[in-house]
């Protein structure tokens, strides 16, 4: 089956909102570098600009170049701003990211607006990106730091992820 972005069953509400996500596209790579510099300061010990950012080679790879052949991605938007996105690239082996497996394996980012947070918004990006990539590769890599582990739950062993 398909993911369509339109489909109005692909939005999550909200006791206030609702949540709604569409296909990541060129005008986008603002907003992903956006997420990627929220992704690293995730710890609100590590401040890092955004030109400190794109400025490290092993972390600017996530959005150098959008899009590339490969890349894909989903954006979360509420009150027609996005708030979250989830994204995937292919990396290859001389140049691999931090949860590199193989350069057939996409590795997935995953950040959401920090006022967003706790509220879900995560969860059902990483479900939409699942399904968006589902055509594309039956295999993803997420890398998560074991000190945010606590505010991560997936499922072991390739169990049900929806």
């Amino acid at each position: 089956m398909a993911w369509h972005a339109s489909d109005p069953h692909n939005a999550v509400v909200t006791r206030r909102s609702t949540i709604t996500f569409r296909s990541a596209g060129p005008d986008d790579a603002p907003f992903l570098a956006e997420m990627l510099l929220e992704a690293v300061n995730w710890h609100p010990e590590r401040r890092m600009s955004m030109t400190q950012v794109l400025a490290t080679p092993a972390l600017a790879h996530y959005v150098a170049g959008w899009p590339r052949p490969g890349d894909g991605g989903v954006i979360a938007v509420a009150s027609q701003r996005p708030i979250g996105a989830a994204w995937w690239r292919f990396f290859p082996e001389d140049d691999p990211g931090y949860g590199f497996v193989s350069a057939t394996v996409p590795e997935l980012s995953i950040a959401v607006v920090a006022h967003w947070r706790g509220r879900g918004v995560g969860r059902a990006l990483l479900r939409e990106a699942i399904a968006a990539a589902a055509d594309q590769c039956r295999q993803m890599s997420l890398s998560v730091e074991r000190a945010a582990g606590a505010g991560v739950s997936v499922p072991s062993g390739g169990g049900d992820w929806g």
